[in-house]
């Protein structure tokens, strides 16, 4: 079955890291209401929601998919490229200890796991301001002799890879051309995001279906017009965080 681990909403998100965006008010009682309903949504796809202990401490600690690769034989403990969010990997190692074995990004490397997107036995990896070359040659060390391939991807103009592209199954993507190009998937299908809507790409695919935020309607058509099953949530208050749908959780195989 599809295990979701999840982390809860730090009272203290307002202090978040920001690279792109604007520092703005955060409410963290809405923020955490809106994850709770994330929460919901997942279960109602299937999957089994595990909570790792809270950080209260941590601003960014809800964004928990950033501190993990995690494939079907290992789960390598990244090194965040903001120093302030290294903490929040202690506590996502407990969690996975009982599901995979570990493997860690150690100094110099630097590895994001919202830079990391997986499909099939072909993990991209952007080379961001949070991932560095030594973090990907790290993981292409401990994924290589599982049989997976690890290729290096160029992005401009946003956080994370996962920013610019998903997948939305096995043979197609979920892009936007101006920050990622399309030329580093031949083979797969590229769906565009609605010029309009440029953070609509961040997409969790789970199973046959997606789940997007409610603030991309016209991707959300898109990708409806192609036969996608697409489920909405309200993620505003995580996105002024520089948080999206992928960011809150970590997703993997397991045994019921």
């Amino acid at each position: 079955m599809l295990l979701a681990l999840t982390r809860g909403v730090s009272p203290a998100m307002a202090a978040c890291e920001l690279t792109h965006l604007a520092r703005v008010p955060i409410d963290p009682a809405l923020a955490a209401a809106q994850h709770q309903q994330y929460e919901e949504t997942l279960r109602r796809l299937g999957c089994r929601v595990e909570r790792v202990a809270a950080a209260p401490e941590l601003p960014d600690s809800v964004f928990i998919e950033d501190t993990a690769v995690v494939v079907d034989e290992l789960a390598v403990l990244s090194r965040p490229g903001a120093e302030s969010r290294r903490p929040e990997v202690e506590g996502v190692t407990e969690a996975l200890r009982r599901y995979r074995p570990l493997a860690a990004i150690t100094a110099p490397g630097r590895l994001d796991g919202g830079d990391v997107l997986r499909i099939g036995r072909v993990l991209y990896v952007g080379m961001s301001g949070r991932t560095n070359e030594e973090g990907i040659a790290q993981l292409r060390a401990h994924l290589a002799p599982l049989g997976y391939e690890v290729r290096p991807a160029h992005l401009t103009g946003c956080l994370h890879l996962k920013t610019a592209v998903t997948a939305v199954s096995d043979e197609a993507v979920l892009l936007h051309p101006e920050w990622v190009s399309p030329t580093l998937f031949p083979g797969l299908e590229v769906i565009a995001v609605d010029p309009g809507e440029p953070f609509g790409a961040n997409v969790v695919r789970v199973g046959r279906a997606v789940l997007t935020g409610s603030a991309f309607p016209r991707t959300r058509q898109v990708l409806e017009r192609r036969g996608v099953e697409v489920h909405v949530v309200d993620v505003s208050e995580l996105a002024k965080a520089e948080g999206a749908v992928t960011c809150c959780s970590i997703l993997l195989e397991v045994d019921r």
